[in-house]
């Protein structure tokens, strides 16, 4: 499962989430993560089981690209949307910790 937590943007990455008390914003399984990088929503670069950070602009990048092609019914992309909305509302970064 790949664990999302709220971080804010100018801070550096924790060893651990509990360690930092970094606030959860949700999970993704492989799949949905795979099924999203097909549908071209998450960039390429992003792998499932690396630890990576979105920045508040590549939130906003990929709330954009969703409105845009219009995929807000989309259930994979529902499950995501859940995620960007928490960070975007607390104007917090996302930070993902696979396990």
């Amino acid at each position: 499962m790949l664990d999302f937590y709220l971080i804010a943007p100018e801070q550096s990455k924790p060893a651990s989430p509990e360690q930092a008390g970094l606030l959860p914003a949700g999970s993704m399984d492989d799949a949905t993560f795979r099924r999203l990088k097909k549908k071209c929503v998450i960039d390429g670069r992003f792998e499932y089981d690396a630890d990576f950070r979105w920045s508040r602009e590549v939130i906003v990048q990929m709330l954009t690209t969703i409105a845009q092609r219009r995929l807000q019914a989309d259930t994979d992309v529902k499950q995501l949307l859940s995620i960007l909305d928490h960070a975007y509302q607390s104007n917090s970064s996302l930070i993902a910790y696979a396990d």
